[in-house]
């Protein structure tokens, strides 16, 4: 049986998504539906989140198990998520 967990966003999410193109805006929420039913990926280094790629972009979020959650945090560029990284790490 598949869990399918609920999405949360963090409140700069929307910033992020806010600045993407209308076109990657659509393969970012097919993306954000896919993560729900199979969120465990790579894990990032010294922390708890989780990122997936899509192309070039990048997708941050952290999994709350208990409450079968996914937080998604971040969505841009390798290069912006690259500067969210060293300013959030």
């Amino acid at each position: 049986m598949i869990v399918t967990y609920k999405a949360e966003y963090d409140q700069e999410w929307l910033e992020y998504f806010g600045t993407l193109d209308e076109s990657i805006k659509i393969k970012v929420v097919k993306k954000l539906a896919r993560i729900l039913k199979y969120p465990f990926k790579r894990h990032l280094k010294k922390s708890l989140f989780f990122v997936d790629e899509m192309g070039q972009y990048r997708i941050v979020y952290h999994i709350f198990e208990q409450t079968k959650t996914v937080r998604f945090y971040f969505v841009g560029t390798h290069k912006e998520y690259e500067k969210w990284y060293m300013q959030d790490f």
